[in-house]
């Protein structure tokens, strides 16, 4: 498939089938309040940080969102270990602030649900780092989550990040192998990338379980287990990410 790639700030009026178009997210993914909060000003605020592709009909079929940031700055030197969250908080209070990002955060690679496993994500992450490097930078990090994990939700992120495959070396995760084929160099994880808390009200009508007893409950597309107090009414979830460096 011929895939063509460029900013939101290109193509405007593909804002709406952008949102439109059908993704695989679990319902859960969706209640992060900083995400919740930010994810629409990176297209509002930061369209050239925003790539859309299309397919030769034209129709939306992968998206791709980042976001600028200051890093090397006093009390950010190293990547954060709330990840995800933090990296579109600090972008958006240096956009505030007018200080000078000097270095580019993913934050979400998506591929139409009916062209996954078509080679889309990497084309959409070559992309990213292209557009990141044309903007001037020279490094584009990654909160990455990882695409298998969830079928492992019991296991330790760092034993599941540092896993590789016997017969090249690379990573065992589907997601982390197409990072490190690009260039992508694992750094460290992020124990607390995305926190999102609810009732168990709440819980229920996102996953269709019962979240009846105290404990770990096991999610469907999460990759830790969801903390549930049952007899106090909510349930929290803690979402560990993978810290991913590109040298661009």
């Amino acid at each position: 498939m011929e895939l063509t790639v460029t900013t939101l700030a290109e193509r405007p009026h593909l804002i709406d089938p952008m949102w439109r178009m059908a993704d695989t997210w679990p319902e859960f993914m969706l209640h992060d309040p900083v995400g919740w909060a930010n994810i629409g000003r990176i297209v509002a605020e930061l369209p050239q940080y925003v790539l859309v592709g299309t397919d030769e009909e034209g129709a939306v079929v992968a998206r791709a969102f980042s976001v600028p940031f200051q890093l090397h700055a006093k009390g950010r030197e190293t990547l954060p270990a709330t990840g995800w969250d933090q990296a579109l908080l600090w972008a958006f209070s240096d956009l505030r602030h007018g200080r000078t990002p000097d270095t580019v955060s993913a934050i979400e690679i998506t591929i139409a649900t009916d062209r996954q496993r078509q080679g889309l994500s990497g084309t959409m992450l070559t992309a990213m780092r292209d557009n990141a490097r044309g903007l001037g930078f020279a490094e584009v990090v990654a909160p990455v989550r990882p695409s298998a994990k969830h079928e492992e939700p019991h296991a330790a992120m760092d034993e599941y990040a540092h896993r590789v495959r016997d017969e090249d070396g690379l990573p065992y995760d589907p997601w982390l192998r197409v990072h490190v084929r690009a260039g992508g160099v694992i750094d460290s994880v992020a124990p607390a990338s995305m926190t999102v808390t609810g009732s168990v009200a709440q819980w229920r009508a996102w996953t269709g379980l019962a979240f009846d007893t105290d404990g770990p409950v096991d999610v469907p597309g999460a990759l830790m287990p969801v903390h549930c107090e049952a007899t106090r009414g909510y349930g929290v979830y803690v979402e560990p990410n993978v810290w991913v460096r590109h040298r661009i």
